[in-house]
């Protein structure tokens, strides 16, 4: 595996892990080249990825098609008037062409911005003035053209758009366009070439509150995936691992692409219209999936199905990243598969920096302890480290040296910049604690923690009390004002098939938590809900939660 040219792949212990481990960065790497090309150079026919779709449609693309057909977009974007530097966004779902385009923009030195098809047109027409995009390239469907047209009227910065999978007046066509290019694209050099301190990929956040920030990350981003890829997802060169996650996410570059092409792992990628956990369990079985990575709402979904059905013999390893994992989710899962669901946290500024490592023993609940070279601690508000138990900000030093794979910071913006990064230290905008044998659990967002009658309560926990009942499918907790007690704790809950909305619900739930956790933390506050309002890339929206009126009739106090 290639991953072993930038690190040792492997440790005896956890210990050995954080000691020894460090990722080697060399100036002039470049993932396309250095990566994709080396391995399609050296191994031509090796699966780089396994792509189906709902349509019953199907490709083995090997690492040298990846190659060959990235370098005939790159040709075809140069021939646009891209060249290093410039900034194109890539609104492509789950369709292969991404991975073509993504790797044609590392070689031109490009600024790739991944953006998912489910904005809006004031959404695209922000991205496209914030960030200067030059060319979009976006899959066709009624919506994605209707959004983007609107979108590009008075954005003169946007020179071209270019369709995927269709033909649309006025946009250029993908498949017509690099027909005309050869699959032959030579490394540039000089200044033309790009450097790991040059500008790689900006991801615009989900934005819960304000306008989207960029985040910005640069060429040396892809290594610090060996962690993500090698080390939490356990990744080999037999692996054929699955991700849940659109290609606009962040997500999609934890699970999809960078870490695993550099441990030589095959990617497989499941191009869906509408999400089916069924259809996701089968596609597991049919394949051969050997790990697998989703967010929690997922699993949530899938150990209500009969695994019986399914032969999934070949998956060995299984994780979880995007929001807390609920304890009571994790031990259904391990009783009904036998495998423990590996934990990981970080975020769009980050690679995982903690994770349930392999060396460490699983604690449901804990995000786990932290990835080699990431020196994570929790601070109080005066940035002295927390003891055991003592809940504060989640931190990353950073004085001693930036850890491959954190961001540069807000691009075009230093006000926000030097507001997480400053004092030596990132400041995620995380709650946390660490215990007695160094494992981080997570408590909330800073302005998700709800403070009642003088108590400080962390949503994970009542959440995670109440998924232990069966009725709840999903749930959210949020404060709300009140005048006794200035905020006391609301449960927005989706209730599973066999469950109805009623007061006595409402009271066996309350009576649930206050048996399970400390009774101040039970919900006075219930509302039932068809499904819970979620950001683009599937996280609860709490802020939106909590400005909703309490005269909703469907609101049990």
């Amino acid at each position: 595996m290639l991953a072993s040219k930038y690190v040792k792949v492997a440790y005896k212990s956890y210990e050995d892990f954080v000691k020894n481990c460090k990722v080697c960065v060399p100036q002039n790497f470049n993932f396309a080249f250095d990566v994709v090309d080396e391995i399609a150079n050296t191994e031509p026919n090796k699966k780089a990825m396994i792509w189906c779709n709902c349509k019953g449609k199907e490709k083995t693309l090997t690492f040298n098609d990846i190659k060959k057909e990235s370098n005939r977009v790159a040709n075809f974007l140069r021939s646009l008037g891209i060249k290093k530097g410039d900034v194109v966004m890539v609104m492509l779902k789950r369709h292969y062409e991404y991975w073509y385009c993504a790797v044609a923009l590392h070689k031109l030195g490009a600024l790739l911005v991944p953006a998912t098809h489910l904005l809006t047109a004031k959404d695209v027409k922000y991205r496209i003035r914030a960030a200067n995009i030059k060319i979009i390239i976006a899959a066709v469907d009624e919506r994605i053209v209707k959004i983007i047209n609107e979108a590009k009227e008075g954005c003169p910065e946007l020179k071209n758009v270019v369709s995927v999978q269709g033909h649309v007046p006025g946009w250029l066509e993908y498949s017509k366009g690099i027909e005309r290019f050869s699959d032959i694209f030579e490394r540039p050099i000089g200044n033309k070439a790009s450097t790991v301190d040059d500008k790689f990929l900006l991801y615009f956040t989900s934005g819960t509150t304000g306008m989207p920030k960029m985040v910005y990350h640069d060429f040396s981003y892809p290594l610090g995936h060996i962690i993500t890829a090698r080390f939490w997802q356990n990744l080999d060169d037999d692996s054929l691992h699955l991700t849940v996650a659109d290609t606009g996410w962040a997500k999609a570059s934890w699970g999809k692409i960078y870490g695993q092409w550099l441990c030589g792992a095959c990617v497989f990628v499941y191009d869906y219209e509408r999400f089916s956990h069924q259809d996701l369990i089968d596609k597991i079985s049919k394949y051969g999936v050997t790990s697998f990575c989703a967010p929690p709402t997922v699993y949530r979904y899938i150990i209500r199905e009969d695994f019986s059905k399914y032969d999934l013999s070949k998956l060995k390893y299984v994780e979880t990243a995007g929001e807390p994992l609920n304890p009571e989710v994790f031990h259904q899962f391990k009783k009904t598969t036998g495998l423990e669901i590996k934990e990981g946290f970080g975020q769009t500024e980050t690679v995982v920096f903690a994770a349930n490592f392999p060396w460490i023993k699983s604690k449901p609940g804990s995000v786990g302890k932290p990835s080699a070279g990431w020196d994570v601690d929790i601070v109080d508000g005066q940035n002295n480290s927390c003891q055991p138990r003592q809940e504060g900000h989640l931190v990353i030093k950073v004085k001693n040296g930036r850890p491959v794979g954190l961001f540069l910071g807000y691009y075009k913006d230093d006000v926000g910049t030097k507001r997480v990064l400053n004092n030596g230290l990132y400041y995620t905008g995380d709650v946390a604690y660490k215990d007695e044998d160094g494992y981080i659990w997570f408590v909330g967002r800073s302005d998700d923690v709800i403070k009642s009658s003088g108590y400080r309560i962390g949503p994970f926990e009542v959440e995670s009390a109440l998924m232990e009942h069966p009725s709840v499918l999903e749930c959210a907790i949020t404060g709300m004002p009140d005048s006794i007690r200035g905020v006391v704790v609301k449960a927005t809950i989706v209730l599973t098939e066999k469950y109805k909305p009623s007061n006595e619900l409402v009271i066996e739930l309350q009576n649930h938590v206050k048996n399970v956790t400390a009774p101040y933390k039970y919900p006075r506050i219930i509302e039932f809900v068809e499904e819970l309002p979620k950001t683009i890339s599937g996280k609860i929206k709490r802020k939106e939660i909590r400005e909703t009126s309490l005269r909703i009739k469907n609101v049990i106090n």
